[in-house]
């Protein structure tokens, strides 16, 4: 496996985003490459983390909003770069990318870091892999948000809005990060902060995984991962700690998609489901503040989840 790393001069001067970073070496579970994974801790180091999982194609910056509120709010956020993204190590072709390895990859960083009583919120992928997280170590999770994200198993009809989108991430002639998330968001980007989703990929050799990505999401039912997820869900129909769905208004891409999970998962049952009115795909850009409050609040409204 041949791997690229981005050059730290080009996360110099990003706005709103004074964090230093923290490194896990993870070990690849085909051919033992050691990979290094990037991520922020902020806020209190004995407060119980917040865990942001990032999705396609942005990184941890994606939650500078978050991150700034929820640790003035007291609270302590993680926030990875999955493998091939922000900070972390990035392999360059793109068979080097499965579903599969992303979810050991991320897997090995949690462990590494051995979080405990976790408030998860994931969006995009980042409810792909870390919905698999919880399932496989249900104990380390007390609260889950689910945000424009799902676990597909290819058993339904992933939409006209996910088709469009990958048939667009496989055929554009040079892939932009900085553009895809532009077109997933409502609210316009500066230069600055197109700037900054651009920062990990100086070129086009970087950003084998934010093409391969699309094209690992189970659409079919004889998908390799779809046994994987289909056992992930048995996992969540037991998940009774609180669940919370806060989908954005204006995601053609998941809309619709948390209605399943309300009802398959009881966790769910009696929390204060919202729609983040306003929001695009990636609504921690459009909504961040928004966000803040809602999973502060969550938080402290299942103050008993670990004993549920």
């Amino acid at each position: 496996m041949h791997v690229l790393r981005t050059p730290d001069e080009r996360f110099a001067d990003l706005p709103d985003w004074p964090y230093e970073p923290r490194y896990v070496t993870v070990t690849d579970p085909i051919d033992g490459t050691e990979l290094r994974m990037a991520c922020v801790d902020e806020g209190p180091a004995d407060a119980d983390p917040i865990l942001c999982l990032h999705g396609e194609p942005s990184w941890s910056f994606l939650y500078r909003r978050m991150i700034a509120g929820l640790v003035d709010a007291g609270h302590r956020v993680v926030a990875p770069d999955l493998i091939g993204f922000g900070r972390s190590d990035k392999p360059t072709e793109r068979t080097d990318y499965t579903y599969a390895r992303h979810v050991d990859w991320t897997t090995q960083w949690l462990e590494a870091l051995d979080l405990q009583h976790i408030t998860l919120f994931c969006q995009d992928w980042g409810g792909l892999i870390g919905l698999r997280l919880v399932t496989a170590q249900p104990d380390r999770f007390d609260r889950l948000v689910v945000a424009n994200s799902f676990l597909p198993t290819g058993d339904r009809d992933p939409g006209d809005g996910f088709r469009m989108w990958r048939e667009f991430s496989q055929t554009v002639p040079e892939f932009s990060c900085s553009a895809v998330v532009a077109m997933g968001c409502t609210s316009p980007l500066d230069e600055a902060v197109v700037a900054a989703y651009d920062a990990p990929f100086p070129d086009q050799s970087f950003v084998a995984g934010a093409r391969q990505f699309p094209v690992l999401v189970p659409a079919t039912p004889d998908d390799p991962e779809s046994p994987a997820n289909r056992a992930a869900w048995e996992e969540l129909e037991r998940f009774e700690r609180p669940v919370l769905c806060a989908f954005s208004d204006q995601d053609p891409v998941t809309a619709g998609a948390e209605r399943v999970i309300l009802e398959r998962i009881p966790g769910t049952a009696g929390q204060p489901h919202t729609t983040v009115v306003g929001g695009g795909h990636f609504l921690q850009e459009d909504c961040g503040e928004q966000l803040v409050g809602i999973v502060h609040d969550f938080i402290m409204g299942t103050p008993g989840a670990r004993e549920r």
